[in-house]
């Protein structure tokens, strides 16, 4: 049993996904540095993605450990590796890996009986760990890896069905109840809120996790105040939800180091990336990247890479790598494309050290997929950006980068698909791209990313809001076991 003087204990039990593994990452780095005990619950084959930064953490004498659970891969029918939902392409696979996920309800059981944390920070795809936690007296904190802009969007259109009065998939509709005017379309909606039958599934999933929230200690959300006060305060008033904002989560990495070694291992040596970077002018540079989690064809590729060429500006490009991908190499690259960008563009296959790339002073602009990682860590960077949402939450975070902070271009993406998202010609990819590098629209754009990147760096400084938040939160934690005790 814990006492005054003991760390508070916390468990991490986050999505076997990249993009939930490196908040998580984060997150523990930041509580252990305010002399939390970390653990972080993962996966045989997602183990090698936390070695370094645990690794790293002990010479510092930061209290970071990780526990290590079997993945039920074979028993939900899965191939044996696929221990992580980026490998997962198609709709069957993924449910078969959300049934391996419910088959580690068992394992969590076993692990808090075991550890005793004073508090488990959860993925809110994990509904079923709210009621476990609650069998030890464990406050169960949720993760969403996502805005408190796109909680409140998505309240809205849960709470008002606005989509629901208007008779065609192209008519805007407005998303009642918020700070600002914000217009989508049905396209622009994920399937299950349009009413798709395929996705029954993954709405039972969604209501059963919204329904473990609302019993859960409360959600800690990587973002900063200053960033979106509107949203955090309607997120804790409308819905009413209990919330502190801990973010960005990656500006704990300070170093060129910790920068490349975040995640994966990279495709391109770091000093390579660094060097051709280098060679360039400040702000000249697009970097170009759609997450880890988007699959693009062929002739997708072939059109970014015709309109990155047509738009004459320098830029790094992360291609995801397929299964087969040296076959498929030659269909979507342009006949000389290589060799006519010569030295103008880089292009990475596979990881690249996306935070290293975005903090350099040569880059000038992103192109993104609006995932809330990337969005966070290209405000963080203070860089404009091209929007490209596929799925997901993308389309709300399009909205707070174009419509709320005004320093973003939609490249004209306007139909949500899962993974592949819609097609994009090449004239949209040439006209946005230019229009966040060259010209005064671009400069006014970066002058007020500038000023957001400089308010993240303040907010998680001592003393600043995302500092103080998570002060609160630890406190809390320790108030609430202090009472269990009592």
């Amino acid at each position: 049993m814990a006492t005054e003087t003991d760390p508070v204990h916390v468990l991490f039990f986050p999505l076997m996904a990249q993009g939930h593994i490196l908040p998580t990452i984060d997150m523990s780095k930041l509580f252990a540095q305010r002399g939390v005990k970390t653990t972080i619950t993962t996966t045989p084959l997602n183990a090698p993605l936390f070695t370094k930064t645990i690794e790293k953490s002990h010479n510092s004498n930061l209290q970071i450990s990780l526990k290590v659970i079997e993945f039920p891969a074979k028993e939900a029918g899965l191939p044996e590796g696929v221990e992580n939902l980026d490998l997962v392409t198609n709709m069957e696979s993924t449910w078969k890996f959300f049934n391996a996920i419910s088959l580690l309800q068992h394992t969590l059981d076993h692990l808090l009986q075991e550890l005793r944390p004073q508090g488990l920070v959860a993925d809110m795809f994990f509904p079923w760990a709210t009621d476990i936690a609650s069998k030890y007296g464990i406050p169960r904190i949720v993760f969403h890896g996502t805005s408190f802009f796109s909680m409140c969007a998505t309240d809205s259109l849960v709470r008002h069905q606005p989509h629901k009065n208007v008779s065609s998939e192209t008519d805007p509709f407005v998303l009642p109840g918020l700070p600002d005017r914000i217009e989508l379309v049905k396209t622009q909606i994920p399937d299950n809120a349009r009413g798709g039958s395929e996705d029954d599934n993954f709405k039972k999933l969604l209501q059963s996790a919204k329904e473990a929230e609302k019993r859960s200690f409360g959600i800690l959300v990587n973002s900063f105040y200053e960033l979106e006060p509107a949203y955090a305060d309607h997120y804790r008033n409308v819905p009413g939800k209990k919330a502190w904002h801990i973010g960005p989560v990656s500006l704990c990495n300070k170093n060129v180091e910790d920068k490349a070694q975040r995640g994966k291992t990279s495709s391109i040596d770091e000093h390579t990336c660094l060097k051709w970077l280098n060679s360039k002018k400040p702000k000249s540079v697009a970097y170009v990247c759609f997450g880890t989690m988007s699959n693009f064809s062929a002739s997708q590729l072939h059109e970014i890479a015709m309109g990155l060429e047509a738009s004459g500006q320098e830029f790094i490009w992360v291609v995801k790598k397929q299964k087969g991908d040296e076959d498929e190499k030659e269909t979507w690259v342009p006949e000389g494309f290589e060799k006519r960008i010569g030295n103008k563009g880089l292009i990475i296959r596979g990881w690249a050290p996306q935070v290293l790339i975005l903090d350099h002073e040569a880059v000038g602009g992103f192109v993104t997929h609006c995932g809330w990682n990337s969005a966070l860590e290209g405000i963080s960077a203070g860089l404009p950006m091209v929007t490209w949402p596929i799925f997901a939450d993308q389309f709300n975070n399009e909205k707070l980068i174009t419509d709320v902070f005004r320093i973003g271009v939609g490249v004209g993406a306007r139909k949500w698909i899962r993974l592949v998202g819609d097609f994009v010609k090449r004239e949209q990819i040439e006209k946005a791209v230019k229009e966040i590098m060259v010209g005064k629209r671009a400069e006014e754009m970066r002058s007020r990313a500038n000023k957001l990147g400089e308010m993240a760096r303040k907010a998680v400084e001592e003393g600043g809001s995302s500092y103080s938040d998570m002060g609160n939160f630890i406190e809390e934690l320790k108030g609430s076991q202090m009472r269990k005790q009592d």
